[in-house]
């Protein structure tokens, strides 16, 4: 048994866990299910908001280059 025919088993939606749960659009042509997070996606979703606050924060202070005012 593979993965897909684990999905296609026919069980009533009462009886599935909610992320084993399809919604159907399309006619039937378009299957979308509720997924969990993968633990690498969101590491990778932290470290690129952490590396935009440090990069906004030490490239985009001032008036911009060569505009800083003469002291």
């Amino acid at each position: 048994m593979n993965e897909q025919d684990e999905y296609d088993v026919k069980e009533s939606p009462e009886t599935l866990p909610y992320y084993r749960q399809t919604e159907d659009f399309g006619g039937g042509h378009i299957k979308a299910r509720h997924g969990r997070l993968p633990h690498w996606l969101l590491a990778v979703y932290v470290i690129l908001f952490l590396w935009a606050l440090y990069y906004g924060w030490t490239y985009w202070g001032g008036l911009g280059p060569g505009l800083e005012l003469a002291g």
